[in-house]
């Protein structure tokens, strides 16, 4: 299998191009029979196509897992023990930001629904099954509309009523992962987190020995929630198996079981691959990463840019809803795209109006069209005043691992309620770069030489001009 791993791509792009010709030619058959070597070619090559294919559809459950397992590490608990923090750069997430605090609640439907009555306030989060897929919008982007509601998680099989007053969902796992974070007004961080604290989950029927759950604070704990260590190898298939053994299966999405199946995951069935199958699961998780890696930050889709004449992209190429979904199929690369490099999804997180609560742009390339590099400094020149209701910031990442960059300066964005306020002028120059330009240090966030990295521009409570392009930020420049 390791010296026939590339001829499945060489084979697509010689057809494609119409330059030589297909491995379909290596493959012999004697009076319409197989000979044994097109035998072990033709399967090797089908189950190495399904794996790749698996490995795609089901990163984002294997993602949420990887929240999962390191929520529990760090003392979470089901309906009984949530977690809060300030996040720094140094806890490793996709596309996480420092821009509010979080606060994760990790569910378990197996109790029956669960109620979660978010206070009225500056909150904002959504409820999302095992998979990533959304459930629910809670606070500003929800359908209380930040004036605080009761949201009833209703589990994957429930046949009773649902009482009035509740803003009623259904999951399709068992396991829920509700993230809410608090906005700082006025910069003040511990208000925020008092604020999530506020928050209560109680069973809808909660029983006379019910105990609220406690809050525990966990921004000292060093911590990584993204699947990077193990999304090249076994560990990943044997990550899914446990969330294929544990939940409900996906019903609009049986076809993709059909091929785990067929890798020897299944529902029922102990992870145990035999060493042929062993080595086409890995070969395909190397595969599967590097390709959603090169679609993910070398997209060549034309709806990928925000304005024609800036380098700018979408975070997120679809906006309809938070499921990808066209009037006409499922947008499995604007997925990929999207789970490769973050988390979570809404409706409210995507629409591109000044109705939602948030608005994401991914710069990764400079005015010229090159990658941003660490060794470089570049100037982002950010007309005044920023179109926002609420605050607005840059985030940077390190294009590795996706996560906010790691240097000395512990810092990775600039941030309109914290290193941005009292802005005069009508423009603010941001700088990055390895050395601070002199007398710049205030809006300057360090990258490191050999690094690749990217930014997110944020927009919290976006305004008109935001969306119609009247108001747009500067390409990267490099300065000396």
């Amino acid at each position: 299998m390791h010296v026939r791993r590339r001829l499945i791509a060489v084979w697509a792009i010689a057809v494609v191009a119409g330059i030589g010709p297909s491995v379909a030619q290596d493959y012999q058959f004697n009076g319409g029979y197989p000979t044994p070597e097109t035998v072990q070619m033709a399967f090797g090559e089908a189950d190495l196509n399904r794996a790749v294919r698996a490995y795609r559809f089901f990163y984002p459950t294997v993602s949420s897992a990887a929240i999962v397992r390191e929520m529990l590490r760090l003392g979470a608990e089901p309906n009984r023990v949530f977690t809060y923090m300030d996040t720094q750069p140094r806890h490793v997430g996709f596309t996480l930001n420092s821009d509010t605090p979080y606060g994760g609640m990790l569910l378990d439907l197996r109790a029956g629904p669960l109620v979660i009555e978010v206070p009225p306030g500056p909150l904002l989060g959504a409820a999302l099954d095992i998979h990533q897929r959304w459930i629910a919008d809670m606070g500003l982007p929800g359908p209380d509309a930040g004036k605080g509601g009761k949201h009833l998680l209703l589990p994957p099989d429930y046949q009773g009523e649902i009482p009035d007053g509740y803003h009623p969902s259904r999951a399709t796992s068992f396991t829920v992962v509700a993230g809410m974070r608090a906005l700082p007004e006025a910069g003040d961080v511990q208000g925020a987190i008092a604020r999530l604290q506020t928050i209560k989950v109680h069973p809808l029927t909660p029983s006379s020995d019910w105990v609220d759950p406690a809050w525990i604070d966990v921004t000292q704990m060093p911590q990584d929630q993204t699947p990077t260590r193990f999304e090249r190898d076994l560990e990943y298939w044997q990550v899914l198996q446990e969330v294929v053994n544990s939940e409900p299966v996906l019903e609009d999405s049986r076809a993709f079981y059909g091929d785990l199946a067929a890798l020897g995951i299944a529902k029922g069935m102990p992870f145990a691959p035999d060493e042929r199958m062993a080595a086409i699961l890995v070969e395909a998780a190397k595969t599967g990463s590097a390709q959603m890696r090169v679609e993910s930050l070398a997209d060549r889709r034309p709806d990928r840019l925000v304005w024609p004449d800036r380098q700018w992209q979408w975070a997120a190429l679809r906006f309809e809803n938070g499921s990808f979904d066209t009037p006409d199929y499922r947008d499995s690369y604007a997925s990929e795209k999207w789970f490769y490099q973050a988390i979570a999804t809404s409706p409210a997180m995507f629409r591109r109006d000044p109705a939602t609560g948030s608005l994401y742009w991914l710069g990764l390339r400079d005015e010229a069209g090159e990658y941003l590099d660490g060794g470089k400094t570049y100037r982002l020149r950010v007309p005044l005043p920023v179109p926002n209701r609420l605050f607005w910031s840059v985030t940077v990442y390190d294009a590795e691992t996706r996560s906010q960059i790691q240097t000395e300066q512990a810092k990775a964005a600039l941030r309109s309620l914290f290193e941005l306020t009292d802005l005069s002028g009508d423009h603010v120059d941001l700088l990055f770069g390895p050395e601070a330009p002199k007398g710049q240090q205030d809006r300057w966030i360090r990258t490191l030489p050999g690094k690749g990295w990217f930014v997110y521009f944020r927009i919290y409570g976006p305004e008109p001009p935001a969306f119609d392009g009247s108001w747009k930020p500067g390409d990267f420049t490099v300065i000396e």
